[in-house]
């Protein structure tokens, strides 16, 4: 056993004459909160340091100070090495879910653009890497769905944002950086930007007027829908569901003649998300769901959804509106476009990616397990309500 450091601790640290203390206290069966008051420490800390640096050669938990103090010096040695660097198998799982590929529905990989790593996060208006990017919180709290019983394959969310950000303790590369949400090579905040809406829509169709049954989000079937916006007016629709936070991506190609010549006044929009291609788009994706899981969509004032009463007339799909500048009412669907914005995001042609590209990166973000489904995927739970019915 090493030599005993006599000196006093710092004050979130027990010294040695405070674990004397404690083994006295003990030994004349003192409770953990008047040993603490007599410390003057938090219970929590005498509760802790009894449970931690006991002895155990003995079969029973017997507090000494000598043993309780080379306990502590032994714990509190650095550097460690990270639960990452010592196991392989854990690493590999992190960087799969962090940055494995996108693939479409017949396994296929879809590289995506290339962007090479530069060492810092790529501009707002720039193409991004894609990847699966699920967080370091999905991956964590995914390892106890996936590995119940095997207590190796554990690790928390902070250590792999350590793993990333702080040197020396480079178990995952610093270019996997790219692949969180932010992109960003420092662990900074970052503000929100919010949208605005037009006035174009009659009372009887307004937020106010949906079924209480939305709110609750206990019946399935009720959908969230808006626009991701790209260079030269491209765009690609988005559709998420508000029980399983199930998404859908609609293709709004550009029509013929969109960029060349001179515009013709009120004439149609070439820029391929009008409200006919809109409408188009909307009913052949949601005509493929079983009709309990089409029941309404809920949009923002965006003058693409002018054909609402078609639209519900096509489909059975009842149409309802936010107020203006109110995103939060529609707050499933702009946390979606926000993760969407990782592989689309602000400033890039949205419009050269295909259907099948755009069901790639629908079925990635499908598959990643949410806090609030209780880390499941959403493909995950709409595949129970699709058995249940």
């Amino acid at each position: 056993m090493p030599p005993i450091e006599l000196t006093p601790g710092t004050a979130p640290y027990l010294s040695f004459s405070e674990r004397e203390e404690i083994a006295l206290l003990r030994a004349q069966d003192c409770g953990i909160r008047e040993i603490a008051r007599r410390l003057q420490r938090s219970p929590s800390t005498i509760s802790r340091e009894l449970r931690r640096n006991a002895a155990t050669r003995s079969g029973t938990l017997i507090y000494r100070a000598t043993v309780a103090q080379w306990k502590a010096e032994r714990a509190a040695e650095r550097p460690k090495a990270s639960r990452l660097t010592r196991n392989d198998r854990l690493k590999n799982y992190v960087q799969s879910r962090l940055a494995g590929a996108v693939i479409d529905s017949e396994g296929r990989p879809i590289a995506g653009p290339n962007v090479p790593w530069k060492g810092r996060r790529q501009g707002r208006r720039a193409d991004r890497r894609w990847g699966t990017c699920w967080s370091p919180e999905q991956i964590s709290r995914r390892l106890q769905a996936d590995y119940p019983e095997d207590q190796s394959m554990r690790i928390s969310h902070e250590a792999i944002y350590q793993a990333l950000y702080i040197q020396g303790r480079g178990a995952l590369r610093k270019e996997l950086t790219a692949c969180l949400r932010t992109g960003r090579a420092l662990r900074v905040p970052r503000a929100r930007t919010q949208q605005r809406g037009k006035h174009f829509i009659t009372p009887e169709v307004m937020i106010s007027e949906r079924p209480a049954e939305t709110d609750d989000r206990a019946v399935p079937g009720h959908w969230e829908g808006d626009l991701i916006i790209g260079l030269n007016r491209s765009a690609v629709g988005t559709l998420v569901e508000r029980t399983t936070r199930y998404t859908m991506l609609l293709h709004l190609p550009p029509m013929e003649g969109h960029g060349t010549g001179v515009r013709a006044k009120n004439g149609p929009p070439l820029a391929g998300h009008g409200a006919e291609a809109v409408r188009n788009a909307i009913a052949a994706k949601i005509v493929l769901l079983p009709e309990h899981l089409r029941r309404s969509l809920t949009w923002d004032q965006g003058a693409e959804m002018a054909q609402h009463v078609q639209l519900r007339i096509d489909t059975g799909l009842e149409i309802y509106f936010c107020d203006p500048q109110s995103p939060w009412q529609r707050g499933t669907n702009e946390n979606t476009n926000g993760l969407l914005r990782q592989y689309f995001p602000k400033g890039t042609d949205i419009s050269r990616y295909t259907q099948r590209e755009l069901d790639a990166v629908a079925d990635a973000l499908n598959c990643r397990p949410r806090k609030s489904l209780g880390w499941k995927s959403p493909a995950e739970a709409l595949r129970d309500l699709l058995l249940a019915s």
